[in-house]
């Protein structure tokens, strides 16, 4: 593993392609795109949970709308007003 570690930095290949860590891209107050998710926790207008390999995003907002889901990504439109993170618990 820290051979494949090192490999990466000296190739200088961003992390979240070889791991299963959770990259959050906020484009505007509109879009937010999240890749390597595990999965949707809660869906409504105003709030959208989502599981990630390290904790959960918490989207508030209105008339949020789930716009493009894949195996890896979601992007999320609406009008966004706070992203809340919360970690895993450390076992």
């Amino acid at each position: 593993m820290r051979k494949k570690n090192r490999i990466n930095q000296i190739l200088e290949m961003p992390r979240e392609l070889d791991s299963k860590e959770a990259k959050i891209t906020i484009i505007s107050f509109d879009e937010v795109l999240i890749e390597n998710y595990k999965g949707i926790l809660e869906y409504e207008e105003f709030f959208i949970k989502v599981s990630t390999e390290i904790g959960t995003v918490n989207i508030n907002g209105y008339k949020l709308t789930l716009e493009q889901i894949t195996e890896d990504d979601i992007a999320i439109k609406g009008t966004i007003k706070s992203i809340e993170l919360e970690k895993n618990e450390e076992e």
